[in-house]
């Protein structure tokens, strides 16, 4: 097998790159230096059993057109550059309803129509974008984390203050989270021209409680961390106080606090995995933070 992985620099694409070699494919990487994806293609890429598109802003605060440009036209860049090849995309379980729980998610309850960050919202369009090609897979895992999480980790780890950690809701809301380890599996399963084009669910074998997890993390990471809910009715109206003064100060920096966390930390987040269980042959372990110390 012979893929090409964009976003080969970050922390998904260059974990793929590491399983794809391991299984002895070869691998074109390609990061921004090779291409700027919010550009068409350069000449000379390679041809290639299958593409996957790992590459994406993350960007949850800011100007919202360079996450635009990254997400939507350099999907549209990527699928028109490798035409007739498996493109294996991933995106991401934020395009579910942010205003509502997401209670065991199902494929056909997204893209819905509005989202809390440009980040939602433009990966949600990526994925309209892509509806009628042809043998394309989507993938949409949530919370990736593990060895080389540039986003989660360290943002958890800030959001620690005098060994608190404020958390928004009751902490015991069911969250799926997904150990890099097992998307990686699910990229490569995806790749595999047997394995039936659609949209898939990727996440750890079972919900966690988003406050159990966030414990089991900072304790593997050796710090003494005292989890302290915070109520709905003081944390909504909070994060929206927040986001409007770091708006008006022009902070390049989001605040702790912002709606977009509310959404995925105080209400449930679970997916479904039964279709990729079924036409992938996934099969995740459990969530494990084993190894965090050195991550």
């Amino acid at each position: 097998m012979k893929i090409a992985v964009t976003g080969a620099g970050g922390f998904v694409g260059a974990a793929v790159c590491r399983a794809a070699r391991a299984a002895g494919w070869s691998v074109h990487p390609l990061t921004r230096a090779d291409w700027d994806l919010t550009r068409p293609a350069p000449p000379g890429l390679p041809a290639v059993d299958a593409v996957v598109h790992a590459a994406a802003a993350v960007a949850d605060w800011g100007p919202p057109e360079p996450v635009w440009r990254a997400n939507l036209d350099g999907t549209r860049h990527v699928a028109d550059a490798f035409r007739g090849t498996r493109l294996v995309h991933v995106s991401t379980a934020s395009v579910y309803d942010p205003f509502r729980p997401t209670v065991r998610g199902r494929e056909e309850q997204a893209p819905v129509r509005r989202y809390l960050t440009p980040y939602a919202a433009s990966k949600a369009a990526a994925e309209r974008a892509l509806a009628d090609r042809p043998d394309t897979v989507v993938l949409r895992p949530h919370a990736v984390y593990g060895p080389g999480d540039r986003t989660l980790l360290p943002r958890v780890l800030d959001a620690v203050r005098g060994g608190v950690l404020l958390l928004p809701g009751d902490g015991r809301a069911a969250q799926s989270l997904t150990h890099i380890d097992h998307l990686t599996a699910a990229v490569l399963l995806a790749c595999d021209p047997a394995a039936p084009p659609g949209t898939y669910n990727v996440a750890d074998a079972a919900p966690v409680p988003v406050g159990d997890a966030l414990a089991a993390l900072l304790a593997e990471r050796g710090r003494t961390v005292r989890v302290l809910p915070v109520p709905l009715t003081l944390a909504g109206p909070a994060a929206t106080a927040a986001e409007t003064a770091w708006r008006l100060l022009r902070r390049p920096h989001p605040p702790r606090l912002t709606r977009y966390a509310l959404s995925h930390l105080a209400v449930e987040r679970t997916l479904d995995l039964g279709a990729a269980r079924r036409d992938l042959g996934f099969d995740p372990g459990p969530t494990s933070f084993a190894g965090a110390a050195h991550w």
